[in-house]
């Protein structure tokens, strides 16, 4: 799919779409398909102008999925068969990745109202979802100051939103996703670390895990090493970093904020020492350093957000990279839709009035 303004998107057939049932209604609010069942029984045909905005500063996501939900599912059932519509529906959008600001119209639908009112709620759900991870991913990414984010948080959330919410982070720039469907729609691979479970799996070894993970997969991705089993992560760093040499990419910092790491026990009482705190960071790059392992270099996780990146960052913490999970689904980013003008006229609810944006480019809808 492409727009007048040259940008390439991404094509509908890639969102993999349940376009029957879409049709049908199924996912969408009951309001919606029976407005168009009124105006079909009816034979009324409004031609109406539709916009889409958000109320917050944001990252822009979901546009694509939506337009290939519009391109896909507009249109009516006659006599039992479909008869595609999107031919009279008219789409003007913004970008997956743009930053928008509140109230901006990001999306305005113009057609034959009867051929899209179904698809308002799948059009508004799409968008909300992925901006939300794009805001967030965008925030934490802006944080870090050009340090690498790694979009983990696949294991809190359901398996579908998967694909969707990994390109709405990919396009607000995470550097990595941990899925293979998170980065399937740019054609990339899941990336990963060496993980507690195969460390429990070689008897609580992580030395030995490591090694047989490098021994797999050290010519085909960065090896990465979560050091904090043993709960004792500057030994366990320079110990992995002793016997991978050049096959290590970095260690993982991982501490669970109800911890505190065995290399902090004799200074405590001066910081709060729980789960990944600055003093961690620098014992384990000091001692990576003296062993002769400058070039490893130090992922964090565990309990990160965009506040507690910017407080390692304005301190000069010795991070690499930083991992981060949970914190980027939180919050909401809801986008609310209007008719605002019908066959040539304005006509919005109080409150609602047309909002031209000269940012909006022509959506070619006819392209599968």
């Amino acid at each position: 799919m492409t727009s007048t303004a040259g940008r390439t998107r991404l094509a509908p057939s890639t969102f993999q779409l349940p376009v029957d049932r879409m049709r049908d209604g199924y996912y969408s609010d009951a309001y919606f398909t029976f407005t168009r069942e009124v105006l079909e029984s009816d034979g009324h045909h409004p031609r109406v102008l539709m916009q889409v905005f958000q109320r917050e500063q944001a990252v822009l996501g979901g546009v694509d999925e939506a337009l290939a939900i519009l391109a896909l599912c507009s249109g009516r059932r006659v006599d039992g068969e479909w008869v595609d519509g999107s031919s009279d529906v008219t789409a003007l959008a913004l970008h997956d990745g743009d930053e928008i600001a509140p109230w901006e119209t990001v999306l305005s639908i113009e057609g034959d109202y009867s051929l899209f009112a179904h698809l308002e709620t799948l059009i508004l759900g799409a968008l909300g979802r992925r901006t939300l991870i794009s805001r967030n991913v965008r925030a934490v990414v802006e944080a870090a100051r050009g340090k690498p984010i790694l979009y983990f948080p696949a294991r809190f959330d359901h398996w579908q939103v998967q694909t969707g919410d990994g390109w709405a982070a990919h396009v607000a720039g995470a550097i990595g996703v941990s899925t293979d469907a998170q980065a399937s729609w740019w054609g990339g691979r899941g990336m990963g670390t060496v993980p507690h479970g195969l460390i429990a799996a070689y008897g609580g070894d992580t030395v030995l895990a490591a090694r047989k993970f490098a021994e797999r997969f050290a010519g085909e991705l960065n090896v990465i090493v979560l050091v904090d089993f043993e709960n004792d992560s500057v030994r366990t760093a320079l110990e992995v970093a002793d016997a991978l040499g050049d096959d290590l990419w970095g260690v993982r910092l991982d501490t669970s904020s109800t911890m505190v790491d065995r290399s902090l026990w004799q200074e405590m009482g001066r910081f709060d020492p729980t789960g990944v705190v600055p003093e961690l960071v620098l014992k384990v790059r000091e001692a990576l350093d003296h062993a002769g392992h400058g070039k490893v270099r130090i992922v964090a996780s565990g309990g990160f957000d965009a506040e507690k990146i910017d407080a390692f960052e304005r301190a000069g913490v010795p991070v690499d990279a930083y991992g981060v999970g949970s914190s980027l689904l939180l919050g909401s980013n809801d986008f609310t839709a209007d008719v605002v003008r019908v066959d040539g006229r304005p006509c919005a609810k109080v409150g609602r009035a047309e909002m031209p944006n000269p940012r909006l480019a022509r959506v070619d809808l006819s392209v599968r």
